[in-house]
C-alpha cells in the first residue's frame, strides 16, 4: 500500500505541474510555482500544497502521504456549459447528480432525470448548530419519494452537529431510520460542517473528535448494511480530518474551482454550489460521480 500511495502521489505532483512557471530552491528545499499562482514545496519527505478557499484566500497543506491518493487526470474534466464531465473514458466513466435539501422547496424530479441527472443526494436529517437538536428535513419525503419514481438513484446526507461520538451515532440512526422503508442504493453520507457567520456548538471540537466523531457514524451506518460516505473540502483535509483513521470510507468532496483541487482520493465531486437545473427553483449543487471503466 505505502508504494501504491508514493506512486498515486508521484502521478498527482506531475499532473500539477503541467501549469509550472518556475522552480526554484536548494536540493532539498524546492518551489515550483504554477500557472494559477499556486505553488507545491518539496522540503525533504514533506510536499506542501497550496490551495484557494471558498472566498478565494490561499491557504497551504502538508499532503498525508499514507492516505489514498487521487488518481483523476485534472485536466480531464471539462465543463460542457454547467455539466462537468470527465473525458478519459478509457479509465473512468461518469454520471450526473444533484443535492438538494428543504431550501430547494419543491422539486419536479421527472424534469431533473430528463435534464440528464441521475442520482440525488437528499438531505434527511440535520442537528441545530446552537441548540443541537436532532431534525428531519422538512422536504425530505417529498423529495426522496420523487426522486426514486422518477428514476433517480437516491442517497442521503446529514448536516452534522455532532460534539462526540455518542451524538454522531445518535445523526446516523436517524438517518438509518429515515431510509429504512425505502430502497436506496446511494451512500449514507456524513456531513460535518463548520459554521462561518455564526457561532456554533463545535466551534471547539477538534480534529481529533472531528475524526471520531465521523468513525462512528459510518460504523453505524456498516453495521446496518448501508454504504457510508464522508463530506470534506479542501480546508477539512488539510487542518481537520485524520485521512489516515478514515481510509475505509469513501468521499464526496466540495470545490467550486475549474478542476479539483485535492491530492486525495474521492468518489463523487460537488464542483458547483450555484447551479440551474429544470425542475429545481432557484439554484442547486451539482455533482459528478467517478466510476472505474470495467
Amino acid at each position: 500500500m505505502k508504494i501504491k500511495h508514493k506512486r498515486r502521489l508521484a502521478a498527482f505532483l506531475c499532473l500539477l505541474m503541467l501549469g509550472t512557471m518556475t522552480a526554484c530552491g536548494s536540493k532539498d528545499k524546492e518551489t515550483t510555482k504554477l500557472a494559477d499562482g499556486l505553488e507545491i514545496t518539496t522540503d525533504g519527505d514533506k510536499t506542501i500544497v497550496t490551495f484557494v478557499d471558498a472566498f478565494g484566500e490561499v491557504h497551504g497543506m502538508t499532503i498525508n502521504s499514507k492516505a489514498e491518493m487521487m488518481d483523476y487526470d485534472k485536466s480531464a474534466f471539462v465543463k460542457d456549459g454547467e455539466k462537468m464531465t470527465y473525458t478519459d473514458s478509457a479509465n473512468y466513466t461518469y454520471r450526473l447528480g444533484v443535492d438538494v435539501s428543504e431550501h430547494q422547496g419543491a422539486i419536479d424530479w421527472t424534469q431533473v432525470k430528463a435534464a440528464g441527472y441521475d442520482f440525488a443526494i437528499i438531505r434527511a436529517v440535520y442537528r441545530g448548530y446552537t441548540e443541537g437538536t436532532l431534525n428531519q428535513d422538512a422536504t425530505y419525503q417529498s423529495n426522496i419519494e420523487g426522486a426514486l419514481a422518477a428514476g433517480l438513484e437516491v442517497g442521503v446526507y446529514v448536516f452534522s452537529q455532532a460534539v462526540n461520538e455518542t451524538e454522531a451515532e445518535e445523526e446516523a440512526q436517524l438517518a438509518i431510520d429515515s431510509v429504512r422503508n425505502y430502497n436506496i442504493t446511494g451512500p449514507i453520507v456524513y456531513d460535518p460542517e463548520s459554521i462561518l457567520n455564526d457561532e456554533s456548538r463545535t466551534d471547539d471540537v477538534t480534529g481529533e473528535q472531528f475524526t471520531k466523531n465521523t468513525v462512528a457514524f459510518c460504523e453505524k451506518v456498516k453495521a446496518a448494511g448501508y454504504t457510508p460516505m464522508v463530506y470534506s473540502n479542501m480546508m477539512w483535509e488539510a487542518y481537520k480530518f485524520d485521512l489516515t483513521k478514515l481510509s475505509d470510507y469513501d468521499f464526496w468532496y466540495a470545490d467550486y474551482e475549474d478542476a479539483p483541487q485535492t491530492p486525495y482520493n474521492f468518489k463523487y465531486w460537488q464542483y458547483s454550489e450555484s447551479g440551474s437545473v429544470p425542475g429545481i427553483e432557484g439554484s442547486a449543487d451539482l455533482n459528478i460521480q467517478m466510476i472505474a471503466a470495467e
